[in-house]
């Protein structure tokens, strides 16, 4: 009888189910991670941490905490724009992030590139928010 799945061995349908698994493991711990440490940096920053994990206002409020200029939320949600504004308002949030916890350019480099490294140091770190004495950031 034809069931329609012709696998060679069950093994192979075995390291696929492993492969998926360990991948969606991998995943949820680094969403874990990410919202832990963007709920730390909130609430340094004066702000409420449950901020952190709503969809679009999480945006709103990081780029208030790294006074980052509003209008450039404009490039992330026009269509066709998005694909190359919301790597520049990324850049952007990551290096006014570093400059408004008092770190160097070279920090707000390492948020672009390594964010799930560089978030928790910067969360869980000794590291204080000083955003009210930063100077005018990128952008304005």
């Amino acid at each position: 009888m034809e069931t329609g799945f012709e696998y060679e061995t069950s093994f192979e349908f075995a390291e696929f189910a492993v492969f998926g698994g360990m991948t969606l493991f991998i995943f949820l711990g680094l969403t874990i991670l990410m919202i832990v440490s963007y709920w730390k940096v909130f609430q340094k920053a004066g702000k409420q941490g449950w901020e952190a994990i709503v969809p679009i206002y999480n945006l709103i409020v990081l780029m208030q905490i790294s006074k980052t200029p509003l209008w450039m939320l404009v490039l992330v949600f026009i269509p066709i724009i998005n694909f190359i504004g919301a790597p520049i308002v990324m850049i952007a949030i990551s290096l006014n992030m570093a400059k408004v916890f008092g770190k160097d350019t070279v920090f707000g480099i390492l948020l672009i590139i390594f964010p799930y490294i560089m978030y928790p140091i910067l969360a869980f770190g000794p590291d204080q928010y000083i955003g009210e004495k930063t100077e005018v950031p990128i952008g304005e």
